[in-house]
């Protein structure tokens, strides 16, 4: 890919995110892509990204993604972003990276790289505690 062509992608990533359009989140698949990340049970075929979009939004109806920060080398593009949403009155951030392989310009594989443990404490109503105390 060229450097317009990894620009392009990540500009139109970030755009499907802000838009939270299950359309533009399925141009940028290939149909027989396949996304691993760690906030949903199993992986999931590009061509099921739609639905999962209309899961999430349901679930959090305003939760904002926001790109932070991108790298590419070869076919390998790589996304840092935060996410953020209100939950109990109060905002809730965390941040994540994605590592994307692309193939003729399209999404063959998406690995999501992010720390559950605040999503999870939220959910259980636990309080968040460090691994070291420094």
């Amino acid at each position: 890919m060229t450097d317009a062509e990894i620009q392009d992608f990540v500009t139109r990533f970030a755009a499907a995110w802000a838009a939270r359009d299950g359309k533009a989140f399925l141009e940028l698949w290939h149909p027989e892509g396949l996304l691993k990340t760690p906030m949903v049970g199993r992986t999931v075929k590009g061509s099921e990204l739609d639905r999962l979009l209309e899961v999430q939004t349901q679930a959090a109806p305003d939760f904002v993604w926001q790109l932070l920060d991108w790298t590419s080398r070869g076919d390998v593009v790589i996304v840092e972003w935060q996410t953020t949403r209100i939950v109990n009155g109060q905002r809730f951030s965390w941040r994540g990276v994605d590592k994307f392989r692309i193939r003729n310009g399209k999404i063959a594989e998406e690995t999501v790289y992010c720390d559950t443990a605040p999503l999870r404490a939220l959910g259980t109503g636990e309080a968040l505690q460090p691994i070291t105390r420094f």
